[in-house]
């Protein structure tokens, strides 16, 4: 028996969270390591998609590899908070793409995010009852392609899309045996040719014409 669904990566596909990541990781790096450094939108534009260890590395890279770590990890656990509480930017039409899509497929997010980071993104909107399951890199410590190939296994999925805005979540995709689309209203280009969409509205129509 078939079962079809629709993954979701958060960043640059569901919302703009880098204001807010921005502000928090500001606060934070003021108060536990350099009172005069500032996070830009652009420094957490240029890292979003990666994983943990690589945004610390990126970030930080004058200092080691342990407190590095465990400077970003206040950071997210700062950022975590902070966007429970604030949210992001939504870009237009979810909630109602949403809606429609979830008459006539399972919705999921896997995520190279921190543990808790898609939990205040559904706490926040009350977004919960859209998404069957969720999965990050902050849980488990494993790639992306990885998670989304154990997503759909653990979750009973025959076919699956995946939505995302970035080549590494092209690429993951790929490794998990899924299609893709990409949110071309995102951060990034694919290298490859793939269905696209301009805008989240547009996804029910396209998702129709691969899945």
């Amino acid at each position: 028996m078939s079962k079809k669904g629709i993954i979701f990566d958060m960043d640059g596909t569901l919302w703009d969270s880098a204001e807010g990541v921005a502000k928090s990781w500001t606060r934070i790096v003021n108060r536990e390591y350099d009172k005069s450094r500032v996070i830009t939108v652009e420094d957490i534009h240029g890292v979003m998609g990666k994983t943990m260890d690589k945004i610390a590395e990126e970030l930080f890279p004058e200092l080691s590899e342990e407190p590095r770590l465990e400077l970003l990890k206040k950071c997210c656990d700062d950022e975590n908070a902070y966007l429970r509480e604030h949210g992001g930017v939504l870009y237009p039409e979810l909630e109602a793409t949403l809606t429609e899509l979830k008459k006539e497929y399972p919705l999921y997010i896997v995520s190279n995010c921190q543990s808790g980071y898609i939990e205040a993104f559904l706490e926040h909107y009350g977004f919960g009852h859209y998404f069957e399951d969720i999965e990050c890199f902050g849980n488990n410590g494993l790639q992306k392609g990885e998670n989304i190939r154990r997503l759909a296994e653990r979750n009973g999925l025959t076919e699956a899309v995946y939505v995302g805005d970035i080549q590494g979540d092209y690429d993951a995709t790929m490794e998990a045996g899924f299609t893709f689309i990409h949110a071309a209203y995102g951060f990034g280009k694919i290298n490859a040719e793939t269905p696209v969409i301009r805008s989240f509205s547009e996804l029910p129509d396209v998702v129709k014409k691969v899945l």
